[in-house]
């Protein structure tokens, strides 16, 4: 019977994480496409690069590409955030159910485990998505930096992209560096969803009797998780990042896999290349999942459709 209410409850539960991911993605993604730019460009051998910061990035994008241009790429990320977010918030909540011990208790390997299971469920939406994405955010920089050297370079939509990844390469075309990207969504779910169940735990409950968090109990700890997380798996984002950029701007390198791209980083760029974009991305992850975690934790869905929270 228990089972079965964990099953009944899934659908508001994904449909929760849709929510979340619309109204978190609407918000937040300027900064996001900022975080693309600044972990793709490349120092050049004089030192010379196009950004110098996140400020510097976000005023010469807005310049050049204005309003509408620091949402290029956001269609395609509005439509899958819903069964990615989905998909990872309500695999994450299955798993940590049937990971329990007898004693109905779930220690913190299977807090872990449970995380990591839920990040390995999500690259199947995530890295098309992703892909798309980035070559969407990251066309003005490769285009401004082609204008430098007299060259133009052609736009086109995800939509376009998408159909010649499939003409070319079949449907294993969009899943262009899922490695990478399982090793960033693995090893973020692993820190993440423990971090925030634990910070979670420890705030007020709700006085209705649920025993749930209250509402800024769990946005903070949303908040707080996510980005610790974040800044902990950046250099996986960083990997992940150039191997999916079909397009580079003129004398940039190319990388054949993860462990070639970790090591022309690291000998061209230094370490610190592996943390660019870092504060970005703690930016834009703190809102995003504390955002998610509310609305899940809210129940909005439940409200929506009429479900009974059990």
């Amino acid at each position: 019977m228990a089972e079965k209410q964990s099953q009944f409850s899934l659908v508001p539960k994904i449909v929760n994480g849709g929510i979340a991911g619309i109204i978190g993605v609407t918000c937040v993604f300027p900064l996001d496409l900022v975080k693309t730019r600044l972990q793709n460009q490349q120092i050049g051998p004089n030192g010379e690069r196009m950004y110098s910061s996140m400020l510097d990035a976000f005023k010469k994008t807005y310049k050049a590409e204005g309003f509408l241009g620091m949402y290029r790429g956001s269609a395609v990320n509005i439509l899958l955030i819903t069964p990615e977010k989905a998909i990872k918030l309500a695999a994450n909540d299955f798993f940590r159910y049937h990971l329990q011990t007898k004693e109905r208790t779930l220690p913190m390997f299977r807090q872990m485990l449970a995380g990591g299971l839920a990040g390995l469920c999500q690259i199947v939406v995530t890295t098309p998505m992703e892909l798309l994405k980035i070559q969407m955010q990251d066309a003005g920089r490769v285009a401004a930096q082609a204008l430098l050297v007299n060259k133009t370079v052609q736009r086109t939509s995800a939509t376009e992209l998408a159909i010649g990844l499939l003409k070319q390469h079949g449907i294993f075309g969009l899943y262009k560096g899922t490695g990478a990207t399982m090793l960033r969504d693995v090893s973020f779910s692993v820190i993440y969803f423990p971090l925030f169940a634990n910070l979670n735990d420890l705030g007020p409950r709700k006085s209705d009797g649920s025993g749930e968090a209250v509402f800024w109990c769990s946005f903070l700890s949303g908040c707080v998780a996510g980005s610790l997380a974040a800044l902990a798996v950046n250099p996986f984002d960083v990997i992940k990042t150039r191997l999916q950029a079909l397009t580079k701007a003129e004398g940039e390198r190319s990388y054949t896999g993860i462990g070639n791209a970790f090591v022309n980083i690291l000998r061209y760029e230094g370490p610190t290349a592996f943390f660019k974009g870092g504060a970005c991305r703690m930016i834009v992850i703190a809102p995003l999942f504390g955002i998610a975690q509310t609305v899940y934790y809210l129940g909005v869905a439940e409200k929506l459709l009429g479900y009974k929270r059990g």
